[in-house]
């Protein structure tokens, strides 16, 4: 068997890049709230739960330092799948300040907006869960989510949008 070795791109003159680097220094909850549709208005019969969760990202610079601050806004809402009726709707505004080291200018956006939300989604979760089941609800543990394809699919609708925009005529 071949040994376990990592291979680098080196530069052209033979030394090894410096590894981009993202490093929390504060996590925190900004904006957070659960409401409990059942406890107002009691559903009868059997409850199939469908969740859905939507998931926005955004970034951006604090002071002239390599600081960021990184927001991630989940709204998870769950309904009756047999009455389609509301069951409970849960907002978090979740978000860190991360200092940046060794990332290239044309790398920065997409490392901020899939690394940043991959170190702060284990907090996330728990929150969710905890949030969950102190509301009177079985604890939601999110699926984990891949943030590439949740960068990839935002920079698609972007484009989408401004080619849309580009198309219509203006009066």
């Amino acid at each position: 068997m071949a040994d376990s070795e990592t291979k680098t791109a080196a530069t052209p003159n033979g030394s090894v890049p410096p590894t981009p680097q993202l490093r929390p220094l504060g996590q925190y909850i900004r904006d957070l709230s659960f409401e409990n549709i059942v406890a107002r208005k009691p559903i009868s019969g059997e409850v199939k739960p469908d969740v859905s969760v939507q998931v926005s990202l955004d970034a951006k610079k604090r002071g002239d330092n390599d600081q960021y601050e990184i927001i991630g806004k989940f709204t998870i809402t769950s309904k009756n799948k047999e009455s389609d009726d509301t069951l409970f709707v849960m907002e978090l505004e979740y978000g860190g300040v991360f200092a940046t080291s060794n990332v290239p200018n044309e790398q920065l956006h997409p490392f901020l907006l899939i690394e940043g939300p991959r170190q702060m989604f284990p907090f996330i979760r728990r929150i969710v869960a905890d949030v969950t089941h102190d509301g009177g609800f079985p604890a939601l543990n999110l699926e984990p989510i891949d943030f590439v394809s949740l960068y990839r699919q935002g920079i698609a609708q972007r484009q989408a949008a401004a080619q849309k925009s580009e198309e219509t005529p203006s009066a």
